[in-house]
C-alpha cells in the first residue's frame, strides 16, 4: 500500500516536471543574401482567406503573407515587417485572389504572380505550386524571388 502511495507521488511530481517546450527559433533576417526577410509565424485572417508563401531557394523561410481581406501583403524588408495594400490585380485565381496582383506603399512595390490549384484533400483551401513575388523599391535593386505556398481560409 506504501508502494502504491509512493509510486503516485513520484509520477505526480514528475508530470510537473515536464520539458518545457523551447520558442521557436527566430525568422531569418535576410533570405540567401537578399533584402527580404522570414516572417514569424502567422494566423489566418478573422474572415476570407490568406496565402502563406515560402521562398524555394536554399533558405527556406515564410516571406509572405497576402490576405485576401484587408487586401494586402505582410512581407519582412531589411529586418522590418510591413503590410502593403493591394493596388491592383488581373487574371483568374480563385479564393479572393487573382493570378497576378500588385501592391504598392510605404515606399514598396510588390507583384504577386501566382499558380493556384485545388485539390481533394485540401478543405476550405488549396496549394500554391509555383509563384513570383516581385519587390521593387525606390533607388535599390529590384528582387525577383521564387515562392510556393497554401491557401488557407476562415
Amino acid at each position: 500500500m506504501i508502494v502504491i502511495a509512493l509510486l503516485a507521488l513520484l509520477v505526480a511530481g514528475t508530470a510537473d516536471k515536464q520539458p518545457k517546450q523551447a520558442p521557436p527559433p527566430p525568422p531569418p533576417v535576410s533570405v540567401d543574401g537578399l533584402p527580404i526577410g522570414g516572417l514569424p509565424q502567422q494566423v489566418l485572417p478573422a474572415t476570407g482567406c490568406a496565402a502563406f508563401l515560402w521562398s524555394v531557394g536554399q533558405t527556406r523561410a515564410m516571406v509572405a503573407m497576402a490576405s485576401a481581406e484587408p487586401a494586402s501583403v505582410r512581407l519582412s524588408i531589411d529586418g522590418q515587417q510591413i503590410d502593403v495594400p493591394r493596388t491592383a490585380q488581373q487574371g483568374a485565381g480563385g479564393f479572393g485572389f487573382s493570378s497576378v496582383t500588385e501592391y504598392e506603399g510605404s515606399g514598396v512595390k510588390a507583384v504577386l504572380d501566382m499558380t493556384i490549384a485545388t485539390r481533394g484533400d485540401l478543405k476550405d483551401g488549396a496549394t500554391v505550386p509555383e509563384a513570383t513575388l516581385r519587390i521593387e523599391r525606390s533607388g535599390k535593386d529590384s528582387i525577383i524571388l521564387p515562392v510556393m505556398g497554401l491557401i488557407g481560409c476562415v
